[in-house]
Formats: C-alpha cells, structure tokens, sequence
C-alpha cells in the first residue's frame, strides 16, 4: 500500500485540537485491533481441535489463508483515521459531575 499524506490541519478541526483527535482515533485503532485480534482466534480456533494424525495439507493451507487474509486487511490505525476523516466515530468526555459532554465524532 502507498504511503499517503494527511491533512493534520483537516484531522484538527474536527475536535478543535490535534492531540485530542489524535488520541480519540489511538483509542478507536486499539478497539480495532482487539476486534480483529478475537476475530482471527475465533477462525483459528477451528484448527485447534485437530489432532497431529488429522492435519493434512489441505487444514495447513486453510490455516495459512485465513491467517493471510487477515495480513492483507488495512491496518486498525489506518481504519481509524479514515473513520476520524468521514466522520464516523462518536466520542464523549466524562464529566466530574458524571454528566457527559458529547462530541460528534462511532462510539468509543
């Protein structure tokens, strides 16, 4: 994949601060990658129930073409910028009072 230039001014605007919108499309990138991390285990765990004596070549080469279809998904941190471009995250912040101030921004 080509490496691609972002308008860090564009990503500011959309919280009025940088860091903060870094730090909201950190957070969704992590949620991402734990979503695809259970999700991977999930079909890898099919193999697992097989014994030395079943696996065959046919069980090694599902196994590595689930494994390669994952590889070849867009990483979680360029989802989450994409998401924080088209406006897809929702996000919130806590308040002392335990009232929250929404910001529109997917929830987190």
């Amino acid at each position: 994949m080509p490496l691609e230039t972002l308008d860090v001014q564009a990503l500011a605007e959309k919280t009025g601060n940088l860091y903060e919108t870094v730090a909201i499309a950190a957070k969704r990138a992590r949620q991402n990658a734990a979503n695809e991390k259970a999700e991977l285990e999930e079909k890898l765990s099919y193999f697992e129930g097989f014994g030395p004596e079943v696996e065959d070549a046919r069980m090694q080469e599902e196994q590595a073409r689930t494994s390669i279809e994952f590889e070849e998904r867009p990483k979680p941190t360029e989802v989450a910028i994409e998401e924080v471009q088209n406006d897809e995250i929702y996000h919130r912040f806590p308040e002392d009072g335990g009232e929250t101030e929404e910001a529109p921004m997917a929830e987190l």
